[in-house]
């Protein structure tokens, strides 16, 4: 087992972060417990610089503090791959930001790698095979067994070699500035609380729902959130989406007719039955205008002119993803390509003002759009 040091209190973690904080680059990576408990929580941070390796047990520390000056120190390189969640999770449970970003998966993008999960990563430069079986390992048991510490400590102990070896090739191909933008923007994700926004928005296919249909399902949605936080369980646990997609659809008015459904299992119908029922006569019986009406996307809509600008620039995108290698949905997502035509832009300042634009999009293949779009 790589050598490693606990830190399990406020006065250790104080101690062993004037020792971090020397260094210019460090490699970061969280555990945390989404897959077990209704609130999801970092249950582990793990730690590696130059000289040493740490995992930070935030179960037993109440003072975060020293922590977060190295977090934010715009002089310490902070290596993650795949930031993003890890990133989400620190700044809710720590009030801690992350300045100066090095993602080795966003590395991996520019760089055209397709197979660019950590463990791919690990085979293919270090020979290293990472268990999967601890991907869904409940992280708030204590306690750690020698095997999740071992996974866990592998997570970052070859991040920083694996950073110097991506950032290489990536000044080598002329891409080095283009990814530290990315970086940049991915290091100012927020941790985004639901509030009082409604349950159905962040639910795959409720944008195609009429009003009935979500009135329903924000009904049934609100059902499985009470239960999933009594019970403390994630959602998924309790019913997943196509379940609730199928209750939404069928809208069974009693237990007779939730069974002969088929959406439940006995077991669902016998702890939940009633609940679902009750929740789908409830969404039926919102009136008429008080009905939820899923937001606009605002889509471009059928106007010949934007459909041919749409197909100009995703003609566009694919021929600069067969040259450079860079997959098309990061080149520039469909979203932006949306914008762009929508705004039809007349020269690259223009370009550049548009929502979800990137600088390196711009170098890269700015000029090309703006001629094309003149035609």
């Amino acid at each position: 087992m790589i050598e490693y040091t606990l830190i399990d209190s406020d006065d250790e973690l104080r101690r062993q972060c004037r020792k971090i904080e020397v260094h210019p680059k460090i490699a970061m990576d969280i555990e945390a417990d989404s897959m077990h408990h209704y609130k999801e929580r970092v249950c582990l941070i793990q730690i590696a610089d130059p000289e040493r390796h740490y995992l930070i047990d935030p179960l037993g520390i109440k003072d975060f503090s020293p922590l977060k000056p190295i977090c934010e120190n715009s002089g310490i390189t902070k290596v993650f791959h795949g930031g993003d969640f890890d990133i989400r999770s620190i700044d809710r449970d720590f009030d801690i930001r992350i300045d100066n970003l090095f993602d080795t998966e966003i590395a991996c993008r520019f760089l055209g790698i397709h197979k660019r999960s950590l463990a791919a990563l690990l085979k293919k430069h270090f020979n290293l095979s990472m268990d999967k079986r601890f991907q869904k390992t409940d992280w708030s048991k204590r306690p750690l067994s020698k095997d999740m510490i071992t996974y866990s400590i592998n997570d970052v102990a070859y991040l920083l070699e694996l950073a110097n070896i991506l950032e290489k090739k990536l000044r080598d191909s002329g891409r080095l500035e283009w990814a530290r933008e990315e970086f940049e923007l991915q290091s100012r994700v927020k941790y985004e609380k639901n509030g009082d926004e409604p349950l159905f928005l962040k639910f795959k296919g409720a944008g195609k729902m009429g009003r009935e249909s979500l009135g329903v399902l924000e009904s049934l949605l609100k059902m499985r959130d009470s239960i999933a936080e009594n019970k403390n369980l994630p959602h998924f646990k309790i019913m997943g989406n196509d379940t609730l997609s199928a209750l939404t659809q069928k809208r069974p008015v009693n237990i007779q007719q939730l069974r002969e459904s088929g959406i439940l299992t006995a077991k669902q119908v016998s702890m939940y039955g009633k609940a679902c029922v009750d929740a789908v006569l409830e969404g039926m019986a919102i009136p008429g205008n008080s009905l939820p009406i899923y937001p606009s996307s605002r889509r471009p809509g059928n106007r010949p002119d934007m459909a041919g600008r749409i197909n100009i620039l995703k003609g566009i995108r694919a021929s600069f993803s067969r040259n450079t290698g860079i997959e098309t949905g990061f080149l520039m997502n469909n979203a932006t390509i949306n914008a762009v035509a929508s705004a039809n832009p007349k020269n690259t300042e223009e370009l550049m003002q548009i929502k979800g634009t990137r600088k390196w999009q711009i170098e890269l293949m700015g000029q090309r759009i703006i001629e094309s779009l003149r035609i």
